[in-house]
C-alpha cells in the first residue's frame, strides 16, 4: 500500500518555522544554555556567584587576616562543589597590581578585581551581562547591594553565612563517613578478605539476592 505525499504547502512551511522557532527560544533560555555560554560545558549543576570576601569571615577556620585567605577559600570550597556537582565564580577584590584578571582552579573560576573597582560592583556588572540567563545561577553574597541585583535578575539568593553552613554540613558528613569507613580493624579487615578469597564470586549461602 502506498501512501500519497502531496507538496509542501507554504502554510505547512510557516508552522514548521514557527514551531522551530519556539524550541529554539526555549533552548535559548534553558540551564543547559547557559552552562554552555558560560564555558563550563562538562558541569551543568548549580553555578554560584560568589562574594569572596564577604564570605570568607563567615566560613570556619578562615580569616581575611591570612595572607592566604583566597586560596584557603578555594581549597575548602573546591571539595564542597565536587560533593554537589556544582562550579562557582568567585570575585575578590583589592587585587595586587599585576595579578588582576580571571584564573581556573578546576570547579572554581576565580576574578580578581583591581583596587580601582569594588567586587560589588564587578558582580554587578557579570549579574547585567548574564541577562535573562542569571535566574539559573545562584548569587551568595550578605550584601545588601549585590543582593538587590541579583534579585532584579530573579536570581536565587544565599547569604554568605547559609553558605558556610551547607559548606559546614558537607565537611563534617564527609568526615561522619571517613570514620565509619576507619571502624574496620586490620583484623577485621583480613577476615573479611579471607572470606572473599574463600568463596570468590559466588557467595556464601543465605547472602545470595
Amino acid at each position: 500500500m502506498k501512501i500519497a505525499i502531496g507538496p509542501i504547502t507554504a502554510g505547512c512551511q510557516r508552522h514548521f518555522a514557527s514551531a522551530l522557532f519556539v524550541i529554539i527560544a526555549m533552548l535559548a533560555l534553558s540551564p543547559l544554555a547557559t552552562c554552555l555560554s558560560s564555558g563550563w560545558v562538562y558541569n551543568c549543576g548549580m553555578q554560584y556567584i560568589i562574594d569572596g570576601h564577604n564570605l570568607i569571615p563567615h566560613v570556619r577556620g578562615l580569616s581575611l587576616q591570612d595572607l592566604e585567605d583566597e586560596q584557603a577559600l578555594i581549597d575548602i570550597l573546591t571539595p564542597f562543589l565536587r560533593a554537589t556537582s556544582s562550579r562557582a565564580l568567585v570575585f575578590f577584590d583589592k587585587a595586587a597590581q599585576g595579578h588582576e584578571g580571571k584564573r581556573n582552579f578546576g570547579l572554581v573560576q576565580a576574578v580578581f578585581v583591581p583596587a580601582s573597582q569594588s567586587a560589588d560592583s564587578a558582580i554587578e556588572n557579570h549579574i547585567h551581562k548574564l541577562g535573562a540567563s542569571a535566574r539559573n545561577q545562584t548569587l551568595v553574597s550578605s550584601d545588601r547591594r549585590v543582593q538587590a541585583a541579583g534579585r532584579a535578575r530573579y536570581m536565587t539568593i544565599l547569604s554568605s553565612a547559609e553558605l558556610a553552613h551547607k559548606i559546614q554540613a558537607q565537611v563534617e558528613s564527609h568526615g561522619n563517613q571517613t570514620r565509619i569507613e576507619q571502624q574496620l580493624t586490620p583484623d577485621e579487615i583480613a577476615r573479611w578478605e579471607e572470606l572473599f578469597s574463600q568463596y570468590g564470586s559466588q557467595p556464601p549461602d543465605g547472602l545470595n539476592p
